[in-house]
């Protein structure tokens, strides 16, 4: 997604200019389009022409419409976003206060206004328009004396880091020189992949070479990070995988992310951070049940007292109708991130993000036990309207 223009008041009220780009930020406009909101776009208007005579004639124009949207559809198999409201400006071809459905195209630049543009909605926008925000996938690409740090999100592949340095050949009775460019390089480009890769935000990491380099890179990596005691490398150790390359060259990535194997791995990984949350709100709702809860009502009365370690959340929840049960939400994560609590998003469309809404779509693991939230009245819950009701247990 590109980010044209942003003015956003102080109050919130605002307009933001966006081109989608790739398929993927249909699914972030998705997310930050509600009723209520204008939107101005080129769409297509089927025209109707009277001749003196009577008879009429159809043609299409291309126009640029404003429109207060009434209603947002998603097609997620064609990532096709329509939207349906009233004409809300004079036009040329179409009536003021005259229905229209306009579908967002690729490329193609829209203006979205809203009267209060809250945290959750620019928090969106900055993490569709900047692409080190949504990379959840990097790559070393090497070979001696050659390296590419790239971030990978989702058709787009950015080089965040060249390095090139010139290692001293090997001599016959004397690798010393040489050992220490190898060092040297080594060195500059694990401080590359810490300058440039968020490993909160990446959830793989590919090296890739062609011979044996890979993995004596990985192995200096590992070993540098347990003598400097370097946490950030340490504790995403299972986030590495390497690879076979023909080159250190950029145009190698295609090779290495097209291998089927490394692939299927690359998903695996993937998938891995969001299940290890969720699986953790569940062992410590089996194990220790009184630091685990879900539901809204449970989840705010844990936040009252800043006891929440991490939240929980889908976004489906941010796509209510309904304002106030919107901002409620809102209010949730920010009050949670500001009390120094870690908040994990869940999208709806990945299967982790359909289980949490089965069990009303917000949870939390806390920082320290809550019993008294067991011991809540549970009349109290069945009358809260914004209360789901939990599956049974299987």
């Amino acid at each position: 997604m590109k980010l044209v223009h942003k003015d956003i008041e102080k109050d919130g009220k605002g307009v933001v200019v966006l081109i989608p780009e790739e398929a993927e930020d249909m699914w972030q406009a998705y997310n930050i389009i509600r009723k209520g909101d204008r939107i101005r776009a080129s769409t297509i208007r089927k025209v109707q022409n009277e001749s003196a005579t009577g008879s009429s004639t159809s043609h299409r124009v291309r126009t640029t419409l404003t429109i207060s949207v009434e209603s947002v559809d998603f097609d997620t198999q064609a990532c096709l976003l329509r939207l349906k409201g009233r004409n809300i400006e004079e036009n040329e071809y179409v009536k003021m206060g005259a229905y229209h459905t306009i579908d967002l195209e690729l490329n193609r630049k829209f203006t979205l206004m809203k009267e209060e543009w809250d945290s959750i909605d620019l928090g969106r926008i900055e993490m569709a328009t900047d692409p080190a925000q949504t990379a959840d996938v990097a790559a070393v690409i090497m070979q001696e004396g050659l390296a590419h740090v790239c971030l990978i999100s989702g058709s787009r592949t950015i080089v965040r880091a060249k390095i090139d340095q010139n290692i001293p050949r090997k001599r016959k009775g004397d690798v010393k020189q040489h050992e220490k460019g190898i060092l040297r390089f080594f060195d500059l480009v694990m401080q590359a992949i810490l300058r440039h890769i968020r490993f909160d935000i990446v959830k793989c990491t590919i090296i890739a070479s062609p011979g044996f380099v890979r993995d004596q890179f990985f192995e200096y990596v590992m070993q540098e990070a347990v003598k400097t005691d370097n946490k950030t490398i340490l504790e995403n150790k299972s986030k590495f995988i390497t690879a076979h390359a023909s080159s250190g060259f950029k145009h190698s990535l295609k090779e290495v992310l097209s291998n089927p194997s490394i692939a299927a791995k690359l998903e695996d990984t993937k998938a891995l951070g969001e299940l290890k949350v969720l699986d953790n709100f569940y062992k410590i709702l089996q194990s220790e049940s009184t630091r685990a809860f879900y539901g809204i009502n449970h989840v705010e009365k844990a936040n009252e007292v800043l006891g929440i370690e991490t939240l929980l959340i889908t976004d489906s929840l941010f796509r209510s109708q309904n304002i106030a049960e919107r901002k409620r939400y809102v209010k949730l994560v920010d009050s949670v991130k500001e009390s120094g609590g870690d908040v994990k998003i869940f999208s709806s469309m990945h299967v982790t993000g359909e289980q949490l809404s089965q069990i009303t779509g917000v949870a939390a693991i806390l920082r320290f036990p809550m019993p008294e939230l067991e011991d809540d009245d549970e009349e109290e819950d069945d009358d809260d309207s914004d209360e789901y009701t939990p599956l049974p247990p299987s």
